[in-house]
């Protein structure tokens, strides 16, 4: 076999049926069954397996970003597959395989083998789908094949990402002391996180700035009062203007975003019985957003460092704004994330999910989504933009994002996905 680099050379450097998600509680590992030949099995296995280990707590590295392992397994799949189907173009390699390569056996192998390198501790599971998907895989030369070209596309790819910047120290972040920037939040007042993630290399930008959002507006603008005046009264754990639907919508999707979106597209991917190429695609596509989108965000927040809703509005009074006015006591429904408000996560992931999605499926998708953090409960949604939308806003009625955040991070996140797919 030979390599050659393919794409972006800057990574060498630095409607159908109605989709259902059930998400029932914290899921354990993927089966380890044969896979359906062509078909969408392999890559949702692999999935469910990932989602799986980052929410066993203790086995995703603090200061490592989860999106990054979402974007590293789904880039090898896809790489893999293409190279051994000679269909497509590769995200970060082109690898020459033999034409009987069995593509299952690739993206099999190459999936195992990015996450036994990212999670050791969970090597034996790992071989066990490795081994159950393999099992189906006939004749054994093509498998065999199949095999070799996964494991080429891991380790490169593996080793392409070795120095990356993700292995940094977070710096640590200085408390913000005039009106308007960022400092630690009640109640744990915990130091922001993720301070060197804007300089992580990303895997398909061209540098993590590349769609800054434009700065925040004024404190002394009528629109920066505007939006404190909503997230106030709407976001307050004591709201009397808070519907109790919005209170739902909140704690619905208050567990980590790029779970809901992986969970989305399996349900879609495995509803309309995509393909194995198609279900690489969309996963690469989703997950390569994902974790350029994260990079593009934290350079966004470190960039502008600005106070998060808790502290705009009990300190009101000092931002020169005679529409504002300090709510001394004033506390969020949801517990303030540990980072700076703009833009916002939520948006700026939704909308990357929703615009990739749109792209393979088509605007108006019926949607069962359900919460990790809900168990039993599931809200329903007519298109992938709905759900965004909600996904969004529902951090304003938590109380812990305004609706400039919100709207820069949808903006953010479009542009961010709208890039990936043209690459």
């Amino acid at each position: 076999m030979t390599t050659s680099m393919s794409r972006r050379t800057l990574l060498a450097t630095g409607g159908a049926a109605a989709a259902v998600l059930a998400t029932t509680g914290l899921p354990g590992p993927a089966a380890a069954a044969p896979v359906r030949p062509g078909g969408a099995d392999v890559v949702l296995a692999w999935n469910r397996e990932l989602l799986a280990i980052v929410r066993t707590a203790g086995l995703q590295p603090p200061t490592v970003h989860p999106t990054r392992s979402f974007a590293l397994l789904h880039a090898a799949i896809h790489d893999a597959v293409v190279a051994v189907t000679g269909t497509g173009r590769p995200y970060l390699f082109t690898v020459d395989a033999p034409g009987r390569a069995a593509p299952e056996a690739a993206a099999a192998q190459a999936a195992h083998d990015v996450l036994a390198a990212l999670y050791p501790t969970r090597a034996g599971d790992l071989a066990s789908l490795l081994a159950g998907q393999l099992a189906g895989v006939t004749p054994p030369a093509a498998r065999d094949a199949g095999v070799r070209a996964g494991r080429l596309v891991a380790r490169l790819l593996l080793g392409l990402r070795a120095n990356d910047g993700s292995a940094a120290t977070p710096p640590a972040l200085p408390p913000g002391t005039a009106p308007g920037q960022y400092r630690p939040t009640p109640p744990a007042f915990a130091p922001a996180v993720f301070t060197h993630w804007a300089a992580v290399t990303p895997f398909v930008l061209d540098r993590p700035g590349q769609f800054r959002p434009r700065p925040y507006p004024a404190l002394s603008s009528a629109r920066y009062a505007t939006a404190l005046h909503e997230v106030a009264a709407a976001g307050r754990d004591t709201s009397t203007t808070r519907t109790a639907d919005e209170t739902g919508q909140a704690r619905f999707w208050a567990a980590p975003i790029w779970n809901y979106w992986n969970e989305i597209a399996q349900s879609v991917v495995g509803g309309s019985r995509s393909s194995l190429l198609v279900a690489a695609r969309v996963f690469a596509r989703l997950n390569l957003s994902f974790a350029d989108a994260v990079i593009a965000f934290y350079d966004a927040k470190y960039h502008y460092r600005i106070w998060r809703p808790v502290t705009a509005i009990r300190l009101a009074g000092e931002d020169g704004n005679p529409a504002t006015g300090a709510v001394p006591d004033w506390s969020s429904l949801a517990t303030t994330p540990a980072d700076p408000a703009y833009p916002g996560a939520h948006s700026v992931i939704s909308q990357a999910g929703a615009l990739v999605l749109r792209q393979e499926y088509g605007p108006r998708w019926p949607l069962e989504v359900g919460s990790e953090v809900l168990p039993g409960v599931v809200r329903r949604f007519s298109a992938f933009q709905a759900a965004a939308d909600e996904a969004g806003l529902s951090r304003i009625v938590a109380g812990v994002h305004t609706r400039l955040d919100h709207e820069a991070g949808r903006q953010l996140g479009h542009d961010v996905a709208a890039f990936v797919l043209r690459s």
